[in-house]
C-alpha cells in the first residue's frame, strides 16, 4: 500500500471487518485508562503544568481536525457552499465535542465551560468505545481509522482530565448550571441548523430511524422519551454526585 492510499484512505475491497472488542479496540482502551491515571497524579502540581497537559491534548485534537480537512480539500475543491460546509465545519456530535474541547482549553476560562465540555466529550467518547461503528472497522489502519480512534481517545482522556485536574467543578450553582444548559441548547440549535440546511442528516442522533433507535428496537415516540430522559439523567448526575459527596464530607467533619 502506498502513502497516497494511506493518507487518502483508499481501502482494499476486502478491508471491512467488525473489529469491536478486538485486540486493537481493547488495547486502545487500556492505553487511555493508563494515561488518564497518570495525568490524575498531576492534580496537586502547579497550575501551569496541569494547563499544559490539557493544552497538549487540545493541540493534538486540532492537528487531527485540521489535517483531515486539508486532506479532504486536496481530493478536490467543492463548488457548492453546502459542500464547503460539509468539509469544513464540525458536523456530528463527536466533531462538535472536539472543537468545543479545543475552544475550552485554549480560550475558555469559565468553570461552566469546562463542566459542559467535560460532560459532552465524555458522553461521545463513552458511546464510541462502547459500540464503535468507525475506526476499528477495517483490517488495515489508514488515516481515517487513525483520525477516528485518536480523536475519540483524546476526547476521553481530556474530558476526564478536566475533572481529575479540577478544571471542572460540578457545584450546584445557578450560574454554572444555566451556563451548561445554555450550551447544551446551543449544541442542539447548531445541529438543527445543520439538518435544515442539508449539511448533516442527523448529527445528534435524534431524528427518526437513526442508528441508536434501531439498536434499541423501539418506535420513535418511545425513543424520544428515552433520549431526553437519558440526557437529563446523564448531565444531572455530575452535579448530584458532587453535591452528595460534598454533603457527606461535611457530615464527616467532627464538630469541635
Amino acid at each position: 500500500m502506498t502513502f497516497h492510499d494511506w493518507i487518502y484512505s483508499n481501502y482494499p475491497a476486502d478491508a471491512a471487518i467488525d473489529g469491536r472488542y478486538g485486540a486493537l479496540h481493547i488495547g486502545v482502551m487500556i492505553a487511555c485508562v493508563a494515561l488518564i491515571i497518570l495525568i490524575a497524579f498531576l492534580r496537586r502540581r502547579d497550575e501551569k503544568i496541569k494547563q499544559g497537559v490539557l493544552t497538549a491534548l487540545a493541540v493534538a485534537i486540532a492537528v487531527l481536525e485540521i489535517a483531515r480537512r486539508v486532506i479532504n480539500l486536496c481530493r478536490g475543491l467543492p463548488t457548492e457552499w453546502d459542500s464547503w460546509a460539509y468539509l469544513l465545519i464540525p458536523r456530528p456530535w463527536c466533531a462538535i465535542s472536539c472543537w468545543l474541547t479545543m475552544y475550552t482549553v485554549l480560550f475558555g476560562k469559565k468553570t461552566w465551560l469546562y463542566n459542559f465540555s467535560a460532560m459532552n466529550s465524555l458522553l461521545c467518547a463513552l458511546v464510541f468505545f462502547a459500540y464503535p461503528s468507525v475506526g476499528f472497522n477495517h483490517r488495515v489502519i489508514l488515516f481515517e481509522n487513525v483520525y477516528s480512534i485518536a480523536t475519540h481517545s483524546l476526547l476521553l482522556i481530556s474530558s476526564i482530565s478536566m475533572i481529575t485536574l479540577a478544571f471542572a467543578d460540578f457545584r450546584l450553582k445557578a450560574s454554572e448550571i444555566f451556563g451548561c444548559v445554555g450550551l447544551l441548547a446551543g449544541v442542539f440549535l447548531y445541529a438543527t441548523a445543520e439538518i435544515l440546511l442539508g449539511i448533516e442528516a442527523d448529527p445528534l442522533y435524534f431524528m427518526p430511524e437513526n442508528e441508536v433507535q434501531a439498536f434499541l428496537g423501539v418506535n420513535y415516540p418511545a425513543f424520544l422519551v428515552i433520549y431526553v430522559g437519558f440526557l437529563a439523567v446523564y448531565f444531572s448526575a455530575f452535579y448530584l454526585v458532587r453535591h452528595l459527596v460534598t454533603g457527606r464530607k461535611k457530615k464527616a467533619v467532627p464538630v469541635s
